[in-house]
């Protein structure tokens, strides 16, 4: 494949701009991710040491093979939420090495209110076994929570997509024979419980330990018995009596050493045979992706300078280059792995609609797992494009992004707005991994035209009232809606919300793909059918 050829300057007032802006940015985020993985009260320490407990990040790293790649999975989740009280939705997630083995981890933080589940934790959960089930990873757990934070319970339990979820998934993983092993260091209390009597395998810490569906206070409440925890769901209890649990440990350490030694007994399932060659650098400077990205959303870009700092080599064969030229398409290899890229270079029009809709077809046809690089504000709107049929059009390359079989994987470069989010396989369309930069904007549609839309609606509502149109009731509707938009169309609110899989550095996105790829490969290619295309 030939080299991409770059003509970034990077001398140039615009890239020394751009690249300012991007690293303030990247600043102001890696001191909130610091914070949200590290800060904690002293009282909240202190507990968890007179335990003689590990904090939830040394577990992990007591647990992972040393030297390997860690990629945590939504750091910032509930950031925006809960007046800041569950920093990282109260849990860590994420694909790690443990004795060789490509796992799924899910960490309770016990240091932020004992572990309690909020409603953003339950999703988080929920996100992270979803992973595990598209992507046959098997899952170690790491427990210790007091249970549901019960002042919002009315968002904790009942729907769907609530903590039910959790123990339905882990079903679906016993059923289809991906491995779950539970390391319980704390209480596991009422639906929590399920999380370790659910799991093949399941080692508990003596004295700190437990297992129950309701702790010593409520069996009090409700039945008027009196009971310590260790009588009630202890260690002993649990390995000697009633056989909820399958392995002692006197101490945390121990708990995880015998953790490992379980996971090393797991069997290896043969990944599928994704093309893959040599791995290769990519010839240009990533680091110069900060003076790339503008430092205006609506400033565009050349998406052939992200492509030229991401894949191996810098090489790229593009696809169709003269034809629907606002969306670019083409094969490269990252860490060495064939995909297919898709990337915005403007308003998606029928050309490139149609030519994204057929190289999704050829990548199915040639196994070539697809990455989707988002800057894209929608597709074309008007009457000319109507009559040729862009609705239409969009929905082919919907289809056929939605029925396709092999992985995908999506990277929030820039803006996402209106249905190009859609095609360019947003959240609702199961990409296996979905990251977004600092950057990052999501939304209906900008704010700057959600704000002049609903001004007009509001004209119109005036007039045909025979009311006097007032300046100040309509500019108040406009900023009113600008001012909400800003806050809500940002990558904090939109990875607090876990619409995404985490915000990550513009230069860590090479290895971020590399781990998610070779983490999807576990997982066999299903048989491809579209549905409908209508011509």
């Amino acid at each position: 494949m030939a080299r991409l050829s770059s003509s970034i300057i990077t001398s140039s007032a615009d890239f020394r701009r751009n690249y300012t802006a991007s690293k303030t940015r990247i600043a102001d985020f890696e001191a909130r991710q610091q914070a949200a993985r590290f800060d904690r009260p002293a009282r909240d320490v202190e507990r968890l040491a007179k335990q003689g407990k590990l904090l939830p990040r040394q577990r992990l790293e007591a647990l992972l093979d040393p030297g390997t790649p860690f990629l945590e999975l939504s750091s910032l989740a509930a950031n925006m939420a809960y007046d800041g009280e569950s920093p990282g939705a109260s849990s860590i997630t994420g694909v790690g090495i443990v004795s060789g083995r490509e796992v799924m981890l899910h960490a309770d933080d016990s240091s932020i209110k004992g572990g309690a589940w909020y409603p953003h934790t339950i999703k988080k959960i929920v996100r992270c076994l979803d992973i595990a089930l598209e992507n046959h990873l098997p899952v170690v757990h790491l427990c210790d929570s007091a249970g549901g934070f019960l002042p919002l319970q009315s968002e904790l339990f009942p729907d769907k997509h609530m903590a039910g979820r959790i123990f339905r998934n882990q079903s679906l993983l016993s059923q289809q024979g991906i491995k779950q092993l539970a390391l319980v260091f704390g209480h596991c209390t009422a639906g929590g419980a399920y999380i370790p009597a659910l799991s093949d395998y399941a080692v508990i810490v003596r004295g700190t330990g437990a297992v129950f569906l309701a702790g010593p206070p409520l069996v009090k409440a409700a039945t008027g018995e009196i009971v310590t925890v260790d009588d009630l769901g202890g260690c002993d209890l649990h390995t000697q009596i009633s056989g909820s649990c399958d392995y002692p440990a006197s101490t945390e350490q121990e708990a995880i050493a015998i953790g490992r030694e379980i996971v090393a007994q797991w069997d290896r399932p043969a990944k599928w045979p994704a093309q893959r060659d040599a791995i290769e650098a990519p010839y240009y400077d990533p680091d110069e992706l900060h003076g790339i990205i503008p430092d205006d959303i609506k400033r565009g870009f050349d998406m052939r300078e992200v492509i030229a700092r991401l894949v191996d080599g810098s090489r790229f064969h593009e696809y169709q280059p003269a034809y629907g030229t606002t969306l670019v398409c083409g094969f490269a290899n990252l860490w060495g792995y064939k995909i297919g890229i898709l990337a915005n270079n403007g308003v998606l029009f029928n050309d490139s609609a149609l030519k994204g809709a057929h190289f999704i077809e050829l990548c199915n046809q040639n196994n070539t797992p697809l990455v989707f690089l988002q800057n894209i504000t929608g597709y074309m709107v008007g009457r000319e494009y109507e009559a040729r049929g862009i609705t239409k059009d969009g929905a082919k390359m919907i289809m056929a992004q939605s029925c396709s079989r092999v992985p995908k994987f999506t990277v929030m470069c820039h803006g996402s707005f209106g249905a190009g989010n859609y095609g360019m396989c947003g959240r609702a369309f199961d990409a296996r991994f979905l990251f977004s930069w600092p950057n990052h904007q999501i939304g209906v549609m900008g704010g700057e035209q959600a704000a002049r839309t609903l001004a007009e609606v509001k004209m119109r509502q005036l007039e045909r009232e025979g009311r006097a149109l007032d300046k100040a009731v309509i500019d108040g509707v406009y900023h009113d809606t600008l001012k909400a938009y800003q806050e809500q169309l940002s990558a904090y609110y939109s990875t607090s919300e876990l619409w995404d899989d985490g915000i990550i550095n513009p230069v860590d996105t090479r290895n971020a793909l590399g781990v998610a790829i070779s983490a999807s490969l576990n997982a066999p290619l299903a048989d491809n059918r579209y549905g409908v295309f209508r011509f």
